[in-house]
């Protein structure tokens, strides 16, 4: 099965341990809010030495766990907007799908990829709903332990991003306007793999 792909649009922040996360049901067009699902997800991530991949806003994954378990490609496409693709799982050991490396060759300037960081997420995951139970977003309570492999860094943090999933961009200010007052601030990084490697992506908001 060949890859398939969408657009994701969605909003980081970074929030102490301690914060408490707020009432989204206040959100313009929020009639109720799901049950919250806790997952654990793990994730192995792929670059060039020089991190060339992450310097273009690019990220490359293998993860598990989740509904959207596999290979993931995430390419810059407008503010707040990356375009995934994404390959099913295969064997512990395999190398990144054909056609991801295809797609970012240039980026990579033809050298080869190899895991640069692991990240395990624990994951609250919130569904807000319209009044007929359509999801409108998700918002995600992410408590994140992260690894550089080669410096061997180890880093974890808290954060909280919000993707559309039904709902109009405008939700997107919505629930923004209160994460922050609930003292969030917008994420510094971009992204969990800028964050572990130290390095600032090209375009910000990148997941």
């Amino acid at each position: 099965m060949g890859a398939t792909h969408h657009d994701e649009i969605e909003r980081k922040f970074d929030v102490e341990p301690s914060t408490t996360f707020p009432d989204l049901r206040a959100a313009d067009g929020v009639a109720s809010v799901g049950q919250p699902a806790e997952l654990l997800l793990e994730a192995v991530y792929y670059d060039t030495t020089g991190h060339d991949l992450a310097h273009h806003g690019i990220t490359l994954r293998r993860r598990t766990g989740g509904a959207d378990e596999g290979w993931h490609l995430k390419l810059p496409a407008g503010k707040d907007t990356r375009r995934e693709f994404h390959e099913p799982l295969g064997p512990g050991d395999e190398p990144v799908p054909e056609s991801f490396a295809a797609r970012v060759h240039a980026a990579a300037a033809g050298q080869s990829f190899a895991p640069v960081a692991r990240l395990t997420t624990r994951r609250r995951e919130i569904a807000l709903l319209d009044a007929n139970g359509t999801p409108l977003a998700h918002v995600c309570d992410d408590s994140v332990d992260a690894r550089a492999l080669a410096s061997g860094r180890e880093q974890s943090w808290r954060e909280w991003e919000v993707e559309l999933a039904e709902g109009p961009e405008e939700l997107l200010d919505a629930v923004a306007h209160l994460l922050l007052a609930a003292g969030a601030t917008p994420s510094a990084s971009g992204s969990k793999l800028g964050r572990a490697l130290g390095v600032s992506f090209r375009t910000k908001r990148h997941a």
